[in-house]
């Protein structure tokens, strides 16, 4: 792959981060009496940021040397989301865990969650406009794939893979709460590049629920049983096992 391609795909990126920074910061300041619906829009743009740089991020895997150029690039991108989405989740799990502990009304659980998959339609909608103008030779040909079959493994295992992630995940969470900002984005960061390195082949490392719709919904339409139980079910499991445990069981062992 052409590194001029390369080059216009993170440009693209940047650009999306950059509208994403401008779109929050705008309805932050002209809706923060309106606490819901500046809850939502802030949640949407971020998960939207997320999501469309994923999306992009996806057709530049097999860029040599492979994987140490994709591995990079999730970890430069994953910081710089931890840097500039500060207070969302972008993550139905991330949401899900606050509301199994009663850290958030359910209400606002929901209308969370409901942003984050409004986000993940758009910006699937969105990359697939930016595609069909052909501006990079990543762009080539990707409109006409269909599912990319991500799992590569048995469903079950799949299944295991993607709440045994979700748990990793959502305890490094919990324990780097109290972490200085700076240094916990770059925690969160290399775990993430861990996990794809070591599950991306399999099921591609994903455990979070609007991400895999987003970069996977021709999959969701093929056999939409199989992703759901994979991509949706079993990490949100994951979340509920660790809130039950942080919540319940740690408290009593301490």
């Amino acid at each position: 792959m052409a590194v001029g391609g390369v080059g216009t795909s993170l440009l693209l990126m940047a650009g999306i981060m950059v509208t994403v920074g401008l779109c929050r910061r705008l309805a932050h300041r002209r809706l923060r009496s309106h606490q819901r619906l500046c809850a939502f829009l802030l949640e949407m743009f971020s998960t939207f940021q997320i999501c469309a740089c994923t999306n992009e991020l996806c057709l530049l895997s097999n860029v040599e040397p492979r994987p140490h150029t994709a591995l990079t690039l999730t970890y430069g991108f994953t910081v710089l989301h931890g840097l500039t989405l500060t207070g969302s989740t972008c993550n139905p799990c991330g949401t899900l865990q606050p509301m199994w502990g009663g850290g958030i009304p359910v209400k606002m659980g929901g209308l969370k969650i409901g942003a984050q998959f409004v986000a993940a339609v758009l910006a699937r909608l969105f990359m697939r406009f930016i595609w069909s103008l052909g501006m990079a030779e990543p762009h080539f040909g990707a409109l006409s794939q269909d599912c990319s079959h991500p799992m590569q493994t048995t469903e079950t295992q799949a299944f295991c893979i993607e709440l045994l992630f979700s748990v990793v995940f959502q305890l490094t969470i919990l324990r780097v709460e109290s972490v200085n900002p700076k240094y916990k984005v770059h925690l969160i960061a290399l775990l993430i590049t861990m996990l794809v390195y070591a599950g991306g082949n399999l099921t591609g490392a994903i455990f979070n629920p609007a991400l895999a719709f987003s970069l996977h919904a021709n999959c969701f339409y093929d056999k939409f049983l199989s992703y759901s139980l994979v991509y949706w079910i079993a990490p949100s499991l994951g979340t509920i096992l660790v809130a039950f445990i942080w919540d319940e069981i740690l408290p009593r062992i301490s």
